[in-house]
């Protein structure tokens, strides 16, 4: 979503290693998005005039051989058909009935995503949304340009709001030595770590990991949906996930799972040991330690759910308990001397401040981001659900994920084909 992040090509790719590849892309809840050809606009389509109307294949002869042309009635159709726009939308279906949640999708966007996004906005809309018309809530650091809002509104079925994020959201605190950072860069860039020497990318993590949810937009919702640019949904959604997790007491949910890039996050855990001592009272007793740890909290396994999806409750970020974790980490600086993601900022907090059962695996939530994919496990859930991803694809039950660390720490039964 940043523009200096946009062409980035990971070293691994060239020559010798799939397995460095997957530790570049995975260090980041927010990767590139593969460019798409701009379509042209109203203005650059062909549309018939009334000269093309009344022009024929006679006149053309008439004016190659005759002095005067020939009279022909014969009609020719134009290289292109007009642009029709129905008096009245052709809905596919009616909106499901039930009750709404005090819910809306969220995105953080620049203008240059825009047809980034609007891909991400069709799935969201056709596999969703159209039946369901939740709100969507757009913010950047930057003003959006009219293109921007005209192009994302028509495309969304609820109501669409615009944000700029505050500039103390996304700039330097004052409390970080910006000598000391700029070593860091320069040193990760040297490494050739992934976003190393990237300033925008820290803005955006740390914006994430703890101001998203308190911009003035956020504030009358309770649950949200994170959406990124150019993400994919493979199946139909029959039933409304912000009433799920409200029915079902969920608090925050995921897709995806995989272990973090550890060059990235030398010493997260040390903060959080340091905030879990500080602060007894802000961790869950039936809390998921065993997700994040092989020993009891002593070290951190680096296992953390893929942020760019995650539907979750806003009333949980906005509370005292992760308001004084994410503060706690933030003024030891790893945002900025290291390289933290919100990916393994969030899962941390969740799996430490929420009982295990407050967190949910949405299986039958199909979805693709750069470089993973989550295909229902099973083949009658991908059958009746009018899957099109390839379940051989499926990163679920693969090395790399935690997600069956999930299900044994909750004793869940695994689907059927895992």
């Amino acid at each position: 979503m940043y523009d200096d992040l946009r062409n980035f090509i990971p070293d691994s790719a060239d020559v010798h290693s799939q397995g460095i590849a997957i530790l570049y892309f995975i260090s980041t809840s927010s990767l590139p998005r593969p460019s798409f050809p701009i379509p042209p606009t109203d203005e650059t389509r062909y549309k018939p005039t009334p000269s093309d109307k009344a022009h024929t294949i006679d006149d053309d002869i008439a004016d190659a051989f005759y002095s005067k042309p020939k009279v022909s009635t014969t009609p020719v159709t134009a290289p292109t058909t007009p642009n029709v726009v129905p008096d009245t939308p052709n809905a596919l279906s009616p909106p499901a009935p039930g009750e709404r949640v005090n819910a809306t999708f969220v995105t953080l966007a620049r203008n240059t995503d825009l047809w980034e996004i609007a891909r991400s906005i069709r799935q969201i809309e056709d596999r969703f949304n159209r039946n369901y018309n939740y709100d969507w809530v757009f913010l950047n650091d930057k003003p959006f340009d009219d293109t921007f809002k005209k192009v994302t509104s028509s495309l969304i079925s609820g109501k669409t709001h615009y944000g700029e994020i505050p500039e103390e959201h996304w700039s330097f605190p004052s409390f970080i030595d910006q000598d000391k950072a700029r070593a860091v860069r320069e040193d990760m860039a040297q490494r050739k770590i992934i976003y190393g020497d990237s300033i925008s990318y820290r803005h955006m993590c740390r914006f994430e990991s703890g101001f998203f949810f308190r911009h003035e937009l956020m504030n009358k919702f309770e649950y949200y949906w994170r959406v990124e640019p150019s993400v994919e949904l493979f199946c139909d959604i029959h039933y409304d996930p912000f009433k799920f997790m409200k029915d079902n007491k969920k608090k925050y949910s995921f897709v995806l799972s995989l272990y973090e890039y550890v060059e990235t996050i030398p010493t997260l855990w040390d903060s959080v040991k340091s905030f879990m001592k500080k602060h007894p009272e802000h961790i869950e007793k039936d809390n998921s330690m065993a997700f994040l740890s092989d020993d009891n909290g002593e070290s951190y396994n680096h296992c953390h759910f893929w942020s760019n999806f995650e539907i979750g409750s806003l009333d949980w970020l906005r509370s005292q308990a992760y308001l004084a974790f994410f503060e706690s980490l933030d003024k030891d600086g790893g945002f900025f001397y290291e390289r933290w993601g919100d990916a393994p900022v969030h899962s941390i907090g969740a799996s430490l401040m929420l009982k295990k059962e407050e967190i949910h695996f949405f299986n039958d939530i199909a979805y693709y981001h750069v470089p993973f994919t989550h295909c229902p496990t099973g083949e009658d859930v991908r059958l009746k659900l009018k899957c099109h991803c390839n379940p051989n694809d499926n990163f679920d039950w693969k090395g790399y994920s935690c997600t069956s660390r999930y299900f044994e720490l909750n004793k869940l039964e695994k689907p059927a084909g895992w």
